[in-house]
């Protein structure tokens, strides 16, 4: 009923760029907070990056100051802007996105993920 699609990843040298995408489908009513998350080989899933409804943003402190996250509210996309990537920012990296959909009976709220897309960055 509802999936995330993310787009975007691949390899990319230290110092390049990369843009995610993440767009949300389904019988969507509203979407809350959207989210990228990242996990590397042998660590935890940490948050990266998070945009409410309204626009207000939250990064992780690794990320500021190079990665933006930005969201379009009527293609239920987020994006996730990258810069001066660095090899320790290579991870997997997921979105999630809390949202509001219709089942077919009632409206329910949960929170989804995308299936991930692949970030490595060569020193």
């Amino acid at each position: 009923q509802v999936q995330l699609v993310e787009s975007g990843g691949g390899l990319v040298q230290a110092g390049g760029s990369l843009r995610l995408s993440c767009a949300a489908s389904g019988s969507i009513l509203s979407i809350n907070a959207m989210g990228w998350y990242r996990q590397a080989p042998g660590n935890q899933r940490e948050l990266v990056a998070a945009i409410t409804s309204g626009g207000t943003t939250n990064y992780a402190d690794s990320v500021k100051g190079r990665f933006t996250i930005s969201r379009d509210n009527a293609k239920n996309t987020v994006y996730l802007q990258m810069n001066s990537l660095k090899p320790e920012d290579t991870a997997v990296y997921y979105c999630n996105a809390d949202l509001t959909y219709y089942t077919g009976s009632y409206y329910r709220n949960n929170a989804y993920w995308g299936q991930g897309t692949q970030v490595t960055v060569s020193s």
